[in-house]
């Protein structure tokens, strides 16, 4: 997200249709809920009478240093941390599983593109309600707050509370660089050019993923190759178009020329031993990549640099975003009202934004959290460089068009799946465009929506 200074370019950043898309999930009816939405309803919220106990996930690094705070500042609400994978690692699934067996905890760390997808399941419960949240949405940057009400102007409720967004650049090995005479590269041609020299040197550029699917959808989204469109109640399905082909064979031709490591996967012990000695030596990635990277390549302390993505076309400044959560109270939880409590405080508190960009490398969605002073100070494992002032670029220039899908988890399982036959030479990124286009036609169906496309 951007500095507070520049709130004028974060308001446009909506990521498009995303409120249209949750609203779609409304139009699917049925559920459990008193209003006839799908989720809990918020048809009460009182507060417990005596002490609670709120069990938690999350995967963000120091989470549990905020957790503790809060507990020493609420002896009669407290909050239990389960550390779990980042949510298409494992979380979401195993989100998906307690909500079935009737597990669930009371609240989860879920990412903007996957709260509709959580809302189908039931799994999400409506807080708007709850003390202090239908006045907190002035407490947040405009576009996250949308992006937790399903429904115009908050019709539909509140599901979840903003915590972090996504926008992406480009990290780098100055020092590897500098060695082989190599600048920031400005257009994706000459970050190829550069794949090239880097592997003569006996390394990798960056690594391909197959267990990072919304990295991908990132690299789409600076395309504005948006995957879904939405007209009235029905639904086109464009995850195979010319803007997505584009970037899926520049990458095919990354692979096949193996100048990408593809026996790496996101967040893993071999990818960061990888970062530490040198064999891969960027990461395009999102604004919390920053600790990602200080926290597991301590060796390389003061050797990268962060710049603007490469462009598909010289001069240009589009940017994708990756990622970006939410805290969100689940379905079934027995004390809405003390988790929404926790929710919001953990995503407003000055203390516990600073814990959680500190330690955790959130770019917060709170208003107050851009005027942290950490994201206007130079950052010494980077070289001195004010890393955040990359990102805050990049921020206001995401296209705003981008649309989620309804069922995005699904989506994001198919791209995950077809790129293990890539990684495996059994198939390409092109045609695993085209089968996560059908088969994303085939979950919308699933839900009784209208769908073309796929």
């Amino acid at each position: 997200m951007a500095m507070r200074g520049r709130t004028s370019h974060v308001r446009r950043f909506t990521i498009g249709a995303v409120a249209l898309a949750l609203t779609a999930v409304t139009a699917c009816g049925g559920g459990d809920g008193d209003d006839g939405s799908n989720g809990a309803a918020a048809s009460s919220c009182e507060p417990a009478s005596g002490k609670v106990t709120l069990d938690y996930w999350s995967w963000v690094p120091g989470m549990q240093e905020a957790v503790d705070l809060w507990n020493s500042e609420n002896p009669d609400i407290q909050v239990k941390l389960k550390t779990t994978p980042s949510g298409n690692a494992g979380t979401y699934q195993n989100l998906s599983n307690a909500l079935k067996a009737g597990k669930a905890p009371d609240l989860g760390q879920i990412e903007y593109d996957s709260l509709a997808s959580f809302r189908l399941k039931e799994g999400l419960r409506d807080i708007s309600a709850c003390p202090g949240v239908s006045e907190a949405g002035s407490e947040f940057v405009d576009w996250t707050w949308s992006q937790v009400e399903f429904g115009a102007d908050g019709e539909d409720g509140v599901w979840a509370v903003p915590q972090d967004t996504g926008p992406m650049a480009l990290f780098y090995r100055k020092d590897v660089y500098d060695k082989l005479g190599l600048k920031a590269p400005t257009t994706w041609e000459e970050y190829a050019e550069q794949a090239r020299t880097v592997k003569k040197a006996g390394k990798y550029i960056t690594h391909y993923s197959q267990t990072d699917p919304n990295w991908f959808t990132g690299l789409l989204w600076q395309n504005k190759a948006t995957m879904f469109e939405r007209d009235g109640d029905t639904w086109a399905v464009t995850v195979d178009r010319p803007e997505s082909r584009k970037v899926a064979d520049y990458w095919q031709e990354l692979i096949d020329d193996k100048l990408v490591a593809t026996d790496l996967q996101g967040f893993s012990p071999a990818l960061y031993k990888a970062w530490n000695t040198g064999e891969v030596v960027t990461w395009i990635s999102a604004a919390w990549g920053y600790s990602t990277i200080r926290d597991n390549a301590k060796a390389t302390d003061g050797k990268w640099a962060v710049a603007p993505m490469p462009q598909w076309n010289a001069g240009e400044k589009q940017a994708g975003n990756w990622g970006g959560s939410t805290t969100a109270v689940l379905g079934k939880t027995e004390h809405p009202a003390e988790a929404s409590k926790f929710a919001l405080w953990l995503n407003t508190d000055p203390e516990a934004l600073e814990i959680l960009n500190r330690e955790g490398g959130l770019y917060p969605a709170a208003a107050a959290g851009l005027e942290l002073p950490a994201l206007k100070q130079p950052v010494d494992f980077y070289g001195g460089q004010k890393v955040f002032d990359v990102f805050a670029e990049a921020s206001a220039n995401v296209d705003t068009g981008f649309t989620w899908g309804p069922t995005m988890t699904d989506t994001y399982r198919f791209l995950s799946d077809g790129t293990a036959g890539v990684i495996a030479g059994k198939t390409t990124l092109g045609d695993v465009l085209k089968d996560t286009g059908a088969q994303s036609a085939d979950s919308l169906r699933k839900q009784s929506l209208e769908v073309t496309g796929g």
